[in-house]
């Protein structure tokens, strides 16, 4: 069983913290891991780039000159792809990227991800943090008390903080999002996933893992 080091509000280091197995069982699978990025990033794309047929350019109607006696290759219209200005051949359209993964496929993804950063042994429980208001210094204060200044932090809340979430914005290397709602892209870009504990005890007061 995989233990992670656990750290109180005020950043005193608490004792280790075993890691629940419903979620950190062992198991890293490479290959899902590599096909859960993939669809990732291909549902990232937008999809959205278009560029424009003869049919869709204005202008050369009809043709520029006739058909025979000008000693010239024959033309229909200037908005042919080898005018300028004039339509492109064979345009792109917009497409969508979209991929889906089986729902086991996601989970064992997902646990292969905190697998392989509890292996490194950069998976890190803290208390909740209950911030008044959003304020980045006292969040970057906080983890430069606990030596992760600097490093590209995803940290993983019970629910939706929004100062938390406020707080971390101007952060560049700081990402928050409710526990249960990270992709593995996440936790694989993270150098260090840092746990709020109440999350961990939520998942397992409800009986693992279902995300």
């Amino acid at each position: 069983m995989f233990k992670a080091p656990y750290y109180k509000t005020d950043g005193k280091k608490g004792k280790a913290r075993e890691l629940p197995e419903s979620l950190f069982d062992g198991v890293v699978n490479e290959p899902v891991l590599h096909r859960a990025v993939k669809v990732y990033l291909a549902n990232q794309r937008q999809g959205t780039h278009q560029g424009k047929s003869r049919g869709m350019v204005a202008g050369g109607s009809r043709k520029p000159w006739r058909q025979k006696g000008t000693g010239r290759a024959r033309q229909g219209t200037t908005r042919a792809a080898q005018w300028a200005g004039g339509g492109r051949a064979f345009p792109r359209i917009p497409t969508s990227h979209r991929q889906q993964l089986p729902r086991q496929v996601r989970q064992l993804a997902r646990r292969s991800a905190f697998n392989a950063r509890a292996e490194g042994e950069r998976v890190i429980l803290i208390d909740g943090m209950q911030l008044e208001a959003p304020k980045t210094k006292a969040l970057r204060e906080y983890f430069e008390s606990i030596e992760l200044g600097g490093k590209k932090l995803l940290i993983l809340t019970n629910g939706v903080r929004e100062n938390v979430y406020l707080s971390a914005r101007n952060l560049s290397n700081v990402e928050v999002r409710p526990f249960g709602q990270e992709s593995v892209f996440d936790i694989l870009h993270a150098d260090i996933v840092v746990i709020e504990r109440e999350a961990i005890d939520a998942m397992q007061n409800e009986g693992g893992d279902d995300a």
